[in-house]
């Protein structure tokens, strides 16, 4: 008998760092485009993301890669990708190991 594993806030950010903006070499945890993860009763998954422009074309392929990218957690039953714009991204949001790849 398998045991579903915990969702946890940590994991959902670890599985994130799958994703990537499709210009930028790096994933949207240390690109900084996570703004929240909430993992909600039943083990469904929200979260509010950003984008490094609003105007950014590629917006609804990388949150809908963020959503299968959660899905793939063993025990998540649902996910809601919700893409924000306030407050605003600046490049101060980029982790220190995000600014490493890219040079900063």
């Amino acid at each position: 008998m398998s045991t579903v594993s915990s969702i946890t806030k940590e994991r959902v950010l670890q599985q994130l760092r799958d994703v990537y903006d499709p210009e930028i070499p790096v994933n949207v945890v240390d690109l900084g485009l996570i703004y929240n993860v909430d993992v909600e009763e039943g083990n469904r998954v929200r979260v509010l993301m950003t984008l490094t422009a609003p105007g950014c074309g590629m917006g609804p392929y990388i949150a809908q890669q963020a959503e299968w990218a959660i899905a793939e957690l063993e025990g998540v039953e649902g996910v809601d990708v919700e893409m924000v714009y306030d407050p605003p991204w600046n490049p101060d949001m980029i982790t220190e190991e995000g600014k490493k790849i890219l040079g900063l």
